[in-house]
Order: structure tokens, then C-alpha cells, then sequence
């Protein structure tokens, strides 16, 4: 009887034993914890599809930084990338396109690519950026706690810093122009803000509308005789013909201030900005959260640029005369293409 009681207690052992070894061999293929307690990046390929507003290079910066942050951080990931060139009714078509091949993830990029992602999905989740203020867009219920399927990267500017920078680079500047898309929120509430804040600064804010980009050159025209220097938001249109914008401004011997380093690339003289490249690869550590780490977009918090940096044009520098000794230029670093 003892030996048959010992017989048993031994299978019985062994049995659990074999049972714990299989639980501690998880491999993490799926997200899961190893048995030495590592957390391993999954095996699995993901369906991620990328709705972009438009092609302009602050966008394609948010595009470059998501897809090498994935890289970067070993996510395994098949992308299907779809540019709707400006036209609202595509980004629609294109979300919808995500949603019928059942994608794991869509990463919509500018305002109206998120706002037709929310359209047509409430189950897969989604991630924006380039969105300065996602709840005043109607997209989700707060930074905070989002809700829904929905979360990302907020592009807010830090307006109070580079309205500053006008005092920095001339004393004399009083009014600042500002063109805008009459059909894209974001710029409505930049350029709320930056009325608030340009008394502080001893500065008026003067905008002009647009509705589409070739009305741009003449607006400038018009622009150049009623302020003292140009300030460039985080406009997608605006983006898109920053150049012309810049242009125009060195014609006119006038001082521009960017919303980010983008613009500093297309010949705006300085920012002191976000790097949507950076804000890209910051979106694509959400991305991980949802897709191995198994987090809920309602969960996630929206994040802003964790980081900004002072930036300038030193051919647009030269062009307007001005000395990098100024204090404007003060641990700024040179625009590098």
C-alpha cells in the first residue's frame, strides 16, 4: 500500500511539473511572457494601413519616423500605405479599404484622414498624428482618456516660443501675418491661440484665409503690405507651398518663424519646433502598446512631442542680412537636408 501511495504521489508530481514546464516554454510568439520573465516583441506579421492626407514633407516625416519606430522597435508589420493627395472623399475611400481587409491597425495621418478613419470603423484601433487638438476636431472625448478605438500624437506647437522669437530677431515687429486653410480646424485653433498670446509679446496676429493652394501667391502679395513677418503654422496647405511662401517673404526682406523644422527645410528662416519625424517614431511606440503589449487606444493617453528644438535656414539668414550672433540664433542648430 505504501509503494502504490508513493507511486502516486510521484505521477502526480510529475504530471504538474511537465504541466508548469509547458506554461514557463511560452515563446512570446504572441505577446506573451517568457519563462525568464522577459517580454519578447512578436513573431506575427500585423496589417497596418496608413492613411495620409497629403504629400508634403511634414506628413512624410510622420510617415518615415511610424514605419522606422516599428523597425526600431521589432514590430513585425506588412504596411499598405494610400496618399489621398488632399481630397477628403479619397481618405474616405482609403479607411474604408482598411476596414474591409480587416487591417490590425490604421495610422491615419492629418485631421480629415482620422476623422474618416472614425467613419468607418469603432473596432480596429487607430492611431493619428499630425491632429493638434483631436477633441476640438470631434475625434475623441479627451487627451486623457480618449475612449473608443482611437488615439495618437498631438502636433501642438509651443506658439508662445516662437512668438517669442520675433521680439528676439526684431524688436520693431508688431504685426504678424499668418495664412491658413479656411477648411482644416487645426489652423482655427492655432490661430485662436495665437491671438491669446500675442499681447504678451507685444504683437498682433493678422490672418488670411485660403481655400485652396493657388490662391496662396496672391494672398501672400496682399499678406506682405499689411504685417511686419510671417509666422507658418502647422497648415497642410499651407506646407504644401511653403516655398512659395518663404519666397516671397525673402523678396520682401521679411522675417518668417516656423511651426516646425519642416518649414525650415522648404526656406522659412527659423523654428524652435517639433520634429514630426520624431513625433512618427513616438506614435510608433503606441503602436506596440496596442499590437503586443495588447494596451486599448482608450487607455492610451494622447501624447504630445515629447521633445522640440531650435532650428534655422542659414541660406534665408544670409539672405535677410541678419547676424547668427543674434539671440534668436542661440543654441539653434543649422538645417541639415
Amino acid at each position: 500500500m505504501i509503494k502504490k501511495r508513493i507511486s502516486k504521489m510521484l505521477l502526480g508530481l510529475m504530471i504538474g511539473a511537465t504541466l508548469l514546464s509547458g506554461c514557463a516554454k511560452k515563446d512570446g510568439k504572441d505577446g506573451q511572457v517568457s519563462g525568464n520573465g522577459e517580454d519578447k516583441t512578436s513573431d506575427k506579421e500585423f496589417k497596418i494601413g496608413i492613411s495620409q492626407l497629403a504629400e508634403h514633407p511634414a506628413l512624410d516625416d510622420a510617415r518615415r519616423g511610424f514605419e522606422d519606430g516599428l523597425k526600431e522597435l521589432g514590430v513585425n508589420a506588412k504596411i499598405d500605405f494610400k496618399n489621398a493627395q488632399g481630397d477628403i472623399p479619397t481618405a474616405t475611400t482609403i479607411s474604408q479599404k482598411f476596414a474591409n481587409d480587416k487591417v490590425d491597425l490604421i495610422y491615419a495621418i492629418a485631421t480629415p484622414a482620422v476623422q474618416s478613419a472614425k467613419q468607418v470603423t469603432s473596432e480596429i484601433p487607430i492611431l493619428f498624428s499630425a491632429v493638434t487638438d483631436p477633441v476640438a476636431a470631434g475625434i475623441l472625448d479627451s487627451f486623457e482618456k480618449p475612449g473608443g478605438n482611437i488615439t495618437g500624437t498631438s502636433d501642438e506647437s509651443p506658439i508662445d516660443k516662437q512668438l517669442k522669437i520675433f521680439n528676439d530677431l526684431d524688436p520693431s515687429i508688431k504685426k504678424v501675418g499668418i495664412i491658413f486653410n479656411t477648411s482644416e480646424p487645426n489652423s482655427e485653433i492655432q490661430i485662436e491661440i495665437a491671438k491669446k498670446l500675442a499681447p504678451k509679446f507685444g504683437l498682433e496676429i493678422v490672418s488670411m484665409g485660403i481655400s485652396n493652394i493657388n490662391e496662396i501667391p496672391q494672398t501672400m502679395d496682399s499678406m506682405v503690405k499689411k504685417v511686419d513677418a510671417i509666422y507658418t503654422i502647422t497648415d497642410n496647405m499651407v506646407a504644401s507651398a511653403i516655398n512659395i511662401i518663404s519666397e516671397k517673404a525673402i523678396a520682401n526682406n521679411m522675417i518668417t518663424v516656423g511651426a516646425e523644422d519642416s518649414h525650415v527645410g522648404g526656406g522659412i528662416l527659423i523654428t524652435d519646433g517639433l520634429s514630426y519625424y520624431e513625433l512618427g517614431k513616438q506614435t510608433a511606440s503606441m503602436a506596440k502598446s496596442i499590437l503586443i503589449d495588447g494596451d486599448k487606444p482608450s487607455d492610451i493617453a494622447v501624447e504630445k512631442a515629447q521633445n522640440t528644438s531650435k532650428v534655422f535656414n542659414e541660406e534665408t539668414m544670409k539672405k535677410l542680412n541678419l547676424d547668427q550672433g543674434n539671440t534668436a540664433f542661440k543654441d539653434a542648430t543649422k538645417f541639415e537636408k
